[in-house]
């Protein structure tokens, strides 16, 4: 267990911004299955726009990785393009 004060803050620390990123990033998560499930393409394109800017947001700030963003995104506009 931790003994310095400065290490006992930075447990309490990780553990709330562990919290604020896996409810972020299950928050993503959802939303890209809600957009795959989607069978109407106008819907669909309504959509993209707002979990693209969400993808983007959780590589900017380290949450998940800038390449699998990338990736979520090609495959979501070909899924929609698909429709």
């Amino acid at each position: 267990m931790a003994n310095h004060k400065s290490s006992k803050k930075r447990i309490r620390q990780t553990k709330t911004r562990t919290l604020h990123n896996r409810y972020y990033a299950k928050t993503m998560r959802n939303a890209v299955r809600k957009l795959r499930a989607v069978t109407d393409k106008e819907e669909a394109v309504k959509m993209y726009p707002m979990v693209q800017k969400m993808l983007d947001k959780l590589a900017k700030t380290n949450i998940i990785h800038k390449n699998k963003a990338s990736n979520l995104k090609s495959k979501l506009a070909l899924h929609i393009n698909k429709l």
